[in-house]
């Protein structure tokens, strides 16, 4: 099961530093403790990976390639 959309993918990859399900809807609870009233969209984000993680089981988060994909425009160093 990963039906999550790339964004919820990065948003999942950036708070998962326990490794853990249980740890990345944690650390994710937390952060939208932290929001701002204006940032509806990262909110909204954030309901719906929650959701996603509390549907699946610890075993099939365990199984997910969880690599953060992101685009950068910034050029390399010295370039």
């Amino acid at each position: 099961m990963n039906d999550f959309t790339f964004e919820e993918q990065n948003l999942v990859c950036i708070y998962n530093s326990s490794g853990t399900r249980g740890g990345v809807m944690a650390a994710l609870t937390e952060m939208r403790g932290y929001l701002e009233p204006d940032e509806d969209e990262l909110r909204t984000l954030t309901d719906s990976a929650l959701a996603k993680l509390g549907r699946m089981t610890d075993a099939e988060f365990a199984a997910l390639d969880l690599f953060p994909d992101f685009e950068t425009e910034t050029p390399a160093y010295g370039e």
